[in-house]
């Protein structure tokens, strides 16, 4: 126990609650908009076992992953179609894949649902007809997914087991009392909902982006000099897949944020500047 209590340690763990909080932001607006599909009576308990379950398997996941990083980290499979598609494939790029594509397909199906829809303010259950536990399991398999690169980020700052725990059993507590805040805000703010919607997709792209790059980063974590290791990376039509930079992601959603106030504001104006036309007319 001694051996945690050291300058060394506290430091890695303000650093990684730090980095669990800015890599969260994603997962947390996920958990909101996800958690609107189940039973209104529901809802709460959803977020609540959701995080708790995630959280968990995180904690195992993190486990694992120290135990098994370099099987995980190899590339299983060459893509060698010249011209077409090449690169490594290991399980962090069949991981960020299916993620991220299923993030997409999830902000596009809700995006095309809410131009389709008749009456914004009917009840979510018969919005799409998920049930709470549907809910749950899709709430902690894509808190798995979000979670998989930031967990492979704390690994590189230390690989001190029980304060790479903490940092992420924090964080979960940090998810449950910022979930329900993040949720009422979007109910009581609809034209978010779809901005939030929006920066989804952009998160889909980014974890496709991450998948390109995936492979290079496991062989270096096992002490591959990048210099032999960026010949791992995958490349559609001899075009390398390079991901989206963090500050890169959180520009544009700050340019999303500030875009939509800007149009709340000016809608305001012109509704204003009608009611008083018809007023004097």
């Amino acid at each position: 126990m001694a051996d945690l209590l050291t300058l060394e340690n506290a430091t890695n763990l303000i650093m990684l609650c730090f980095l669990q909080a800015v890599l969260g932001f994603d997962n947390l607006l996920y958990i909101s908009i996800e958690s609107k599909r189940a039973p209104v009576a529901q809802q709460q308990a959803v977020r609540t076992w959701g995080i708790l379950i995630a959280v968990a398997l995180r904690v195992v996941l993190l486990f694992t992953m120290i135990q098994l990083l370099d099987a995980l980290s190899e590339p299983f499979f060459i893509l060698e179609w010249e011209g077409v598609i090449t690169g490594g494939v290991n399980f962090a790029t069949l991981v960020f894949i299916l993620g991220g594509a299923f993030i997409m397909y999830t902000a596009v199906k809700e995006i095309s649902h809410m131009l389709s829809m008749e009456h914004l303010g009917h009840d979510v259950e018969g919005k799409s007809g998920k049930s709470a536990g549907q809910v749950i399991f899709l709430i902690v398999l894509m808190n798995l997914i979000f979670s998989f690169d930031s967990v492979l980020s704390a690994i590189a700052i230390t690989d001190v087991f029980p304060i790479l725990a903490t940092a992420i059993i924090l964080s979960g507590l940090a998810m449950l009392l910022l979930a329900d805040g993040v949720t009422r805000f979007l109910e009581k703010n609809r034209m978010y909902e779809v901005l939030g919607l929006f920066i989804l997709l952009i998160v889909g792209v980014v974890l496709l982006g991450e998948a390109g790059q995936a492979a290079v980063h496991g062989v270096e974590s096992m002490g591959v000099p990048h210099e032999e290791a960026k010949d791992l990376a995958l490349r559609i039509f001899g075009k390398e897949i390079v991901p989206m930079s963090k500050s890169t992601f959180y520009f544009s959603v700050v340019v999303l944020f500030a875009v939509e106030i800007i149009q709340s504001g000016y809608t305001r104006k012109l509704n204003a500047e009608r009611a008083a036309l018809q007023k004097h007319s």
